[in-house]
Order: structure tokens, then sequence, then C-alpha cells
């Protein structure tokens, strides 16, 4: 039944006390996405500002010939750390908390899918930094680069702890990484406004959206990368050492699968500022909405198919030099596609030449100069000259400085009146731009020069007979002209909150659904959800704003003190639930801890510790459902305009279901590059097929199929039980499911007692890790079969609420497909391949 319509000031009170955040020390409970995406973009640049600390520390070394500014070691540590926190801490993290707190906002809807999953990446992200910076500041920070290159990163020849800080600390900032990514590709297929069909989505959703699908895919090979080194540094397990049967050549394909997609992980969110800020200023619509949206797709298919464009010198075969040259250069393609569209849009409208738009202009001149230069590295013959060059930093500098800092820079110009209530102090703005733009050519410009007169990278001094003292020195004081700039950027910002005039509601006329809210925006966004019919919401209706504080909409009211937004059918854009949402806890916060307390026992080699971390985490996450669902059938709740929708725990394709297909896109993409780096092993590696073999018989893989089988199978009978209203009998399914799992896992154990020595060949360790695989999801399988079971029990699941059911049939299936794969290749590999 609908509630009777209220006045604006009440709607806004009850709202406010059922979305509100605690103040004081209770504010770190708080989950609410604009808080969360404030804190990210904070904390981004704190470390931004600490690696441009160290960028100018690199600098003052390298202004003149035998510098003893910084010695080797020490040069070492900070220009590792430098791309470090550059690439891992302030870059990912900055759009992360852009996406954060913008995308609720410019979809319509009230928070992004998983609040506390945004709570817990973020104290992931703040505590694994953390370990980086306290190494750093104790003299035992990673000195490897920030690509850590074996076998220089091997503990033969970094035998202290500094290569695992880097390992432990990166892995440890990943969790934030994934748990965003999912967050975000959720948010947007199932939190948009209703009406808002992909068709009509803002195009900044649709880079979000991509680069969310990239991340997922793009990680978890570094992911594996860094759990396989740091398990060869620590326990001498050989996956990099050619002498046992490694390949140091693996880890630079682990890495690059990773680095290279990286560059447009990076680089697309940007590119989404620019696609949304850009047609506001130049006060015409953006052309070519449809080409741009298949350059993304296509841009984020074809990074993929880069990596190996960065080891065209390590000796690989001429026909792959000549394909991934082709692809290096074919990706250009849909990023002319875009570039070409910003500038018709220029073309055909009337630009306003503000401060954003001073930085969309530095960004054209300084990206396509890098991509220039990039598309030279593309060709073999010029790379093998130019690799590992000055060249190659000044390459790297323009595509990423001009295709994200240049972009972020505006988008901070064009959303802090969103951020603030207030507008800039444009006088010191316009100096800091100029400042910057120059500084910044001035420096990585000429090193173009220096690395076409043969200055290798990562070298702490040179000869003043080299000749490249005088250009040196003239980036180097580019350099401090460019920080100089950035610290003026602080300043106005700092200006702007404290006497910046006050901004009306929507300063640069914009068309989007963040500017039809207050600024700074309430707790719950907006008052009521808007139905969108066009890809510009208020160039049609431009009392929108005003009809949706009067909560003129969908859930434009309070009830039973939930936290409603809504859910809406990923295509057409149509409501299909209502999504209830957890408030402001602890448990983040906790959890969060004891995963820093596993990773720093890790660290310590207190691995006694790591697991009790490892329990705490897994009992603290389980606490998280103490909230979380029904216990009784809702049928279909009324949400504005005649309209009724199941809650999501009764309806299909619940946030939370689609949370899991995705977090295990991203588990098979690891597993994926673990039998990848097997079979690479095996083909490429030296000392192929070891002396020793596993000598196991058929029974145990066969078992172990078995007891997978089994468990899928009965988690799916227990499902259908379920349906029909048989508890008990979906019970005992559950328990099946259990034993399959149990069983499996025992008929791992048995492989692995029968596993030759892991530090005597790459063969045997990498066996164990794939069975250690497959053991671990068994035991999470456990876990999640006991977990239905007891929501049974407690009156969460029914007939209608078997969400939980659901997410566990996904998690069964996939640990049931990932095992059996993992039996297989474990047992026939050797004899396929061996033979």
């Amino acid at each position: 039944m609908m509630l009777p319509p209220q006045s604006p000031v009440r709607l806004h009170k009850e709202l406010d006390a059922v979305w509100g955040t605690p103040r004081g020390w209770r504010a770190l409970s708080a989950v609410n996405h604009s808080v969360m995406g404030r804190r990210f973009i904070v904390a981004a640049f704190v470390f931004f500002a600490i690696g441009g600390i160290l960028a100018m520390l690199i600098r003052a070394q390298l202004a003149s010939p035998h510098s003893a500014f910084l010695g080797p070691d020490h040069y070492n540590q900070v220009f590792t750390m430098h791309g470090t926190v550059m690439m891992f801490l302030f870059a990912i993290p900055m759009f992360e908390g852009l996406a954060i707190y913008l995308l609720p906002k410019i979809l319509g809807s009230r928070d992004l899918a998983f609040p506390r999953l945004g709570a817990y990446g973020f104290w992931c992200y703040v505590f694994g930094g953390s370990i980086l910076l306290a190494a750093l500041a104790v003299g035992a920070a990673p000195d490897s680069g920030w690509f850590m290159y074996t076998p220089l990163s091997s503990r033969t020849y970094t035998p202290g702890i500094n290569a695992d800080v880097w390992l432990i600390g990166i892995t440890f900032v990943e969790i934030s990484a994934i748990s965003a990514a999912v967050e975000i590709v959720v948010t947007i297929l199932k939190m948009r406004a209703p009406g808002m069909s992909l068709d009509k989505m803002p195009l900044i959703a649709w880079y979000l959206l991509v680069t969310g699908m990239m991340m997922l895919v793009g990680f978890p090979p570094l992911i594996l990368g860094s759990i396989l080194l740091e398990v060869e540094r620590a326990f001498d397990w050989p996956f990099f050492d050619p002498a046992r049967g490694g390949d140091p050549l693996l880890w630079q394909h682990l890495f690059w699968l990773f680095g290279h997609p990286e560059v447009y992980i990076i680089f697309l969110p940007a590119a989404g500022a620019i696609s949304t800020i850009l047609p506001v200023l130049a006060r015409h619509p953006i052309v070519g909405y449809s080409w741009i949206v298949v350059s993304i797709v296509a841009l984020g298919f074809l990074s993929f198919g880069l990596w190996v464009h960065h080891m065209f010198t390590v000796g690989i075969p001429h026909l792959a030099q000549a394909f991934f040259s082709a692809a290096s250069m074919l990706v250009a393609i849909p990023t002319g596609v875009q570039i070409f569209s910003w500038l018709a849009t220029l073309s055909s409208g009337r630009p306003r030449l503000d401060v954003p738009m001073l930085y969309l202009l530095g960004f054209f001149f300084v990206f396509v100069v890098g991509g220039l230069t990039g598309v030279m590295l593309a060709v073999v013959p010029f790379d093998w000259q130019a690799h590992d060059t000055h060249f190659v930093v000044a390459h790297l500098h323009y595509v990423l400085v001009g295709g994200f800092i240049f972009p972020m820079m505006a988008a901070a110009h064009y959303w802090l009146p969103h951020f603030t209530g207030r507008m800039p102090v444009h006088r010191l703005s316009v100096t800091a731009f100029w400042l910057i733009f120059t500084g910044f050519n001035a420096t990585f410009f000429l090193m173009h020069l220096t690395g076409l007169r043969g200055m290798p990278r990562r070298v702490h001094t040179y000869a003043p007979e080299l000749g490249w003292g005088w250009l040196n020195l003239l980036s180097s004081i580019g350099g401090f002209v460019m920080t100089i700039g950035f610290a003026l950027f602080v300043v106005d910002i700092v200006m702007q909150v404290r006497f910046g005039r006050r901004t009306p509601r929507n300063p640069w006329k914009a068309e989007t659904l963040e500017w039809a809210m207050p600024v700074p925006s309430p707790t719950y966004n907006i008052a009521a959800i808007p139905e969108v019919g066009s890809r510009a919401p208020l160039a049609g209706a431009p009392d929108l704003a005003a009809r949706l504080a009067r909560g003129e909409g969908y859930l434009g009211f309070v009830r039973n003190g939930w936290r409603e937004t809504l859910g809406v059918h990923m295509v057409t854009g149509r409501p299909d639930q209502v999504i209830l949402l957890p408030g402001p806890t602890f448990l983040p916060l906790w959890t969060a801890l004891a995963t820093g307390l596993f990773f720093v026992s890790l660290l310590g080699k207190a691995y006694g510790l790591a697991l009790v971390g490892a329990g705490l985490t897994a009992v603290l996450l389980v606490a998280w459902t103490r909230t979380t669902g029904l216990r009784g059938d809702c049928g279909t709740l009324p949400v504005g305009r005649s309209e009724a929708v199941p809650p999501h725990q009764e309806a299909p394709g619940a946030p939370s279901w689609w949370a899991m297909v995705f977090t295990l896109l991203a588990d098979g993409t690891l597993f994926a590059s673990l039998m990848f780096g097997s079979v690479y092993l095996w083909i490429v590696a030296p000392g192929w097929p070891p002396s020793q073999l596993l000598e196991a018989g058929i029974a145990l893989p066969l078992a172990g199929a078995g007891g997978f089988a089994l468990a899928v199978l009965a988690a799916r009978k227990a499902r259908f039980e379920n349906a029909g209203g048989r508890t008990v009998r979906a019970s005992l399914g559950l328990i099946a499911a259990t034993a399959g799992h149990g069983v499996a896992l025992v008929c791992l154990i048995g492989l692995a007692r029968v596993v030759p020595d892991p530090t005597g060949h790459a063969y045997a360790a990498t066996t164990l890790v794939i069975l250690a695989y497959a053991g671990f999801h068994a035991a999470l399988g456990i876990l999640f079969a006991g977990f239905g079971w007891y929501r049974c029990l407690s009156g969460h699941v029914s007939a209608k609420r078997d969400l939980d059911l659901r997410i566990g049939e996904l998690w069964h299936g996939y640990t049931a497909a990932s095992g059996a794969t993992a039996l297989l290749v474990v047992y026939g590999l050797p004899r396929v391949i061996g033979s």
C-alpha cells in the first residue's frame, strides 16, 4: 500500500534518520558511499604527495653527474617506491574513490550495492599501503623496481624482507581493488534509475563498467605471481629458478598480463570523466555515443593482447613479436575513435574556456604525444634501441600523467562543487595549471632526448662525458616547477573549502543526475528515485530536482526503518526488486584488521599467527550476515508509480548473486593463470620433464572428482527440495554437499602427500600449488554448505527466499569444475606431455 505524500522537510528528516552517518569516533563505522568515496580520494592524494616527494628525490639525484645526494641502495628503494605508490596506491584508488562517490549519484541510486564491502576495501587499501610506507621509513622498502623482475627479486639477490614487503603489501592492497571492481560492476548493472537501459547510461558508467571487468580479469595474474614469488622466497619452491625447472620469464608474463591492461584500467575512468565533462563545457551533446561505447569495449578486449610488447628484448620468437607489435598498433584505433569524438564535440559546440577545460586541452596535447611514442615503441626494431632507456620513462609518464592526472584535475575542478558546495578560486587554479603543464613538459619531453642519447633507466648516476648533464638538470628544474603547481592546487582546494562562494545546485548547467540533488549531497542522495527517459535526464525535465525533493518518484518514503534502493533489469532498466542495504557497522574495520594480522604475520614468517588472522577474518565475514536477510516472506512491496516488486532476497538476479558470479570470474582468471604457468613451464622452461613425477594411481583422482560431483549435485538437489517447501530434505542435501567436499579434500591431501620434494623442481612446486588451490576451494565449499544449512535452520531460507542457496550453488559448481580440472591436470599432464 502506497504511503501518503509528505512535506520535503519531513521526508528529508526521515530519510536522514535512516541513512545518516555517525559522528565523532563512531564515524569509523560509516559505510555510506559518499563518505567512503571521500576517504578514498583523500588517502589517494596523500599517497600521491608521497610519491611526488620521492620523484623529487630522484630528480635531485639525477640533476648532475656523480651526485652523492642518494646512495645506490637508497636510490633503488626510492625509485621502486615511487612507481609502486603512483601505480598501486594513487592511480587506481583515486579513480575508485571517484567511482564510489559518484556512481550512485549519476545512476540515480541511493548507495552502492555493497556498502560494507566498500568500507572493507578502503581499510585494506590504507593498511596495505601503510605496510609499504612503514618499510620505507625504516629503510626496508622494496628495491627491485615496481615490476619486481626475477631473479633480482628472488631470495638470492634480495635476501632481506624488502621484496616481501612489496609482495605482501601489494597483495593486501589488491583485495581493495577486487572488492571495488565487484561493487562497481554490480552497481552499474543492477542499481540504475528505472528506465535507464544500457543504451541510456551515462558514458562514464560504460567506462567504469568495462574498467571493473578488466580489473576482475587483469589483477588475478599479478596476485598469483606475487603468491608464487613469496612462496619461492619463503619456502624455496623454485617457480622462477631455471636451475631447478623454473623460468624467470614466467614472472614477466604474469606481471604484464596485469601490467599492460593496468594502463587502460587507469586511462578508461579518466576518459569517462572527459566524456562527461567535455560536452557540458562545449555546450553540445557528445558526438558518437554509440561509437564511443564500441571503442570502450574494444579497448578492453584488445588491452589483454598486448602484454608481450614489454618483452620484445627477452628472446621471444619473431612470429610472436610480429603479432604483439601489430596488436600494439591496433589498440590505437579505438583510442583514436574517442579522441576524434571529443574533438568533434568541441568543434560542434561553443566551448567555455573554464579551468576544467584548460586541463582537458592539456590532456589532448600530452596524451597524444604519449600515444605517438607508444606506437613508436610498438615497432620492434625501434623498441630494441629504446628499451630500458629514459625514452620509455618519458613515454610512460606522457601516457599516465596525460591520460589520467590531467583528466582527474579537470574532474576535481568540475565535481568539487558537488563535494564542497563551493566554487573554486579561479585565479589560483589557472596559475596552478600553467605551472603543472609547463613543468611536466620541461621534465619529461627532455627525457625523450636523454633516452635517445642512450641514458638507461634505473641508474643512480652517470659520467659527465656522456653529455646528459644539462638535459637532466633542465628536467629536474621542470620537475620542481611542476611540484610547485601541485602545491598551489592544494592551496586552491583549501581556499575553495574555506572561502569559496556558495554554488548553486547545478553550476555547470549539466544534464546528468548527480546535479539533480543538493550540493553537497545528503546521505541518501535523492529523496525519490527518478524515472529516466533519455541520456540527458535534466535536459527534458528542468524541474526534476524539485519534484524529487518532494518525493515524486520511486521510493519517496521511509518504510520499516529500512535502507531501500531500487534494483532494475540489467538490460532494460525496468524495476525488478527492492534492495535492502545495511547500515553503519565496525565489522569492515575489524575484518580488515584481522586480514592485516594475516598479512603482517606472513611478513614476519609467523605462520601460526597468520592462521589465526585467517580464521578471525573468516569468522568476521560470517558475522556480516547476522543482520542480513529476512525471516519471513514479504511478497511484493510498493515502490511508487503504482508498481510493486519483491525484496532482493526473493528476486532472481539479486546483487549478491551477481557479486558471486563476478568474484568467480576473478577466481577463474587466477586459476587459468595458474594453468597457463604450469603448461608454460612444461613447454618452455629448462630441465623438463623432471626425473621424478607424481606416483599415484587413478583411484585418488577419481574419488576426488566423485566427491566434487557429489557436492554440486547435492547442492542442486537441496535447492530443488527447498523450492518445494521440503526444508528437512534440503538440509540433508547440504549435509551431503559437505560430505562431498570433505571426500574431495581428503583425496587432494592424499595426492599432496606423494608429490616429490617441492624444493627440488618446479614440477613438484606447481603440482602442490594446484592441489592447494583445489583443496582451499573444497574447504570453503564445506563452509558454504554449512552456512546454507545454518540459514535454513535459522529461518532465513524459504521456498521464496533461497538467495543463500543459489549463491552457494554457484560456489559448489565452480569448485567442482576447477577441482576436477586441477585433478585432470595433476594426473594427466605428466602422462601427456611427459611422455
